[in-house]
């Protein structure tokens, strides 16, 4: 049963019959916005957008796992590559990350999802974009949490994960930015550690 999260909102990633998971999808899906008027068939646009995780112990970054850097250091988190158009619209992951949380070192305590646009175009020229989790073991969508459209940002702080009471949880942060890669959003990021 999937939760559609709202901004702000926590879920505990523990299975439903108490077990913890083990292993984690967040996936990324978007396509162009449709464009209007005469000459809408004639002009393609791509949008590149990239997801990210950042890996934290405390507020001290420790890894980035982004289309340059695949897999983690210590191999617990993995990229399954760069799309750089979009997908279809028909809620397919565009871009995941898998995360294996009984890998994750135990001093890293959250992991920061970013989107943003490489090719620069804001999140008003994007549409069907959502980002969600999935229990990598079953398929079964756990959460999903739609990046709102619109916007004159070209990057969103999406989500996180982090320890809590023994466990881990997932936080929808949706917070707007502004940035081409990852490392332009890291002030942002900051402010939810």
């Amino acid at each position: 049963m999937t939760v559609n999260m709202s901004k702000g909102q926590k879920v505990s990633l523990s299975k439903s019959d108490g077990g913890a998971l083990s292993v984690v999808r967040m996936g990324l899906g978007w396509q162009a916005a449709r464009r209007k008027g005469f000459l809408a068939r004639l002009t393609a646009r791509e949008i590149d957008l990239d997801a990210s995780a950042v890996l934290f112990a405390g507020k001290q970054p420790m890894d980035v796992v982004f289309f340059q850097h695949l897999v983690s250091d210590d191999g617990s988190v993995r990229h399954t590559g760069d799309n750089l158009v979009g997908g279809s619209g028909q809620g397919d992951d565009d871009e995941s990350v898998l995360v294996d949380l009984q890998r994750v070192p135990v001093h890293v305590d959250q992991i920061v999802f970013t989107v943003n646009s490489f090719t620069g175009q804001t999140f008003q020229e994007v549409e069907n974009a959502f980002c969600r989790l999935v229990d990598e073991t079953n398929g079964q969508e756990l959460a999903r949490y739609t990046l709102s459209g619109g916007g004159a940002h070209t990057a969103q702080i999406m989500a996180k994960v982090f320890r809590a009471d023994g466990g881990w949880q997932m936080a929808a942060l949706g917070t707007p930015a502004h940035g081409r890669t990852f490392q332009d959003l890291m002030p942002t990021i900051a402010a939810h550690l």
